[in-house]
């Protein structure tokens, strides 16, 4: 399969990694802004083609699909551009920074019919997996969730220390993927939400801190919290009490309420969230199926984030 990846950044070499372990995928083109950085890029990972035009990539002979790496503000109108060329697409989270945006893609895909995916990587951790499975089969049900997502981000810099473009958001980026996996682990939807945040950066002009609850149909609730002030350990740390158990996620580790580590290593087939996600992605097109954390399985946590926005824009 013939795919092209934009973005060449942090994330967008892990999807580059994650796809030299799967095999049998061919990236014809990568797209980058920056075209010396991104040459280094594609010169590392064999990459023949180099642009910064993600038209000329989609034109490359034989390109299937495409993967999104680029900045937030771009997911949304990038992923329509493949749709409308055709493409299968997978764009890394956030879907988008708007409701608005994030229903446009949504249509396009239903007119399409094309496989349309996002990267909510924590319903593909094995760590998140082994809890789903116990949940559907009926030995756990969540009670409260209570999740961290702590970065140090007093600079614009991405996961790698480098600077960055483009500004991060606590809300429409960080907190989908937690609004996301509640909904996910409770199979149940969102029915109450709401968010209070603390003094913008003075040069970011982002909220710093933020803090959302959350209740489902089922009746869990699920708190989170999220700075970019933190200066300790970094990430993001998912403790599950449930009914009959309590667990905590840490990435790729996961210990019951006693500190007991659980083996994962039988789960899935890697330990690495993006390669199962990317697994996903090429397995659905393959398929001809609906994926995984397609465009319409997590659309209902952007309209949650909507919701929450609207609570902030009243607080201010």
């Amino acid at each position: 399969m013939k795919i092209v990846l934009a973005g060449a950044g942090a994330f967008g070499q892990k999807h580059l990694d994650a796809i030299r372990a799967i095999g049998g995928i061919e990236v014809v083109s990568l797209v980058g802004r920056e075209l010396d950085k991104t040459r280094a890029v594609a010169a590392k990972y064999a990459v023949g083609h180099v642009t910064a035009d993600l038209g000329e990539a989609l034109a490359q002979p034989g390109v299937e699909a495409a993967i999104l790496c680029t900045p937030t503000q771009m997911h949304a109108a990038q992923a329509l551009e493949c749709l409308q060329q055709g493409k299968h697409v997978q764009v890394e989270i956030p879907l988008a920074d708007s409701l608005e945006d994030a229903e446009a893609v949504a249509a396009a895909q239903r007119r399409t019919g094309l496989v349309c995916m996002v990267g909510h990587t924590r319903r593909f951790n094995p760590s998140h997996q082994w809890v789903h499975r116990r949940i559907a089969a009926g030995e756990l049900a969540i009670q409260q969730m209570d999740v961290q997502t702590y970065f140090l981000r007093r600079t614009n810099t991405n996961a790698l220390g480098e600077p960055r473009s483009w500004t991060d958001h606590l809300l429409w980026h960080h907190a989908a993927h937690t609004v996301d996996l509640f909904a996910y682990q409770t199979r149940s939807p969102i029915t109450l939400a709401h968010a209070i945040q603390g003094p913008p950066h003075p040069t970011l002009g982002i909220a710093m801190d933020m803090s959302i609850q959350l209740k489902a149909a089922s009746g869990a609730i699920c708190t989170l919290s999220l700075s970019f002030n933190n200066d300790g350990p970094l990430g993001s740390f998912f403790r599950y009490i449930g009914d009959h158990g309590t667990y905590i996620a840490r990435y790729d580790d996961l210990v019951d309420g006693k500190d007991r580590k659980i083996d994962l290593s039988k789960v899935d087939v890697s330990m690495n969230g993006i390669e199962l996600q990317d697994r996903e992605f090429f397995a659905a097109i393959r398929e001809r199926r609906e994926p995984n954390a397609s465009v319409h399985q997590v659309l209902p946590c952007y309209r949650t984030l909507d919701h929450l926005e609207q609570c902030l824009s009243r607080e201010r």
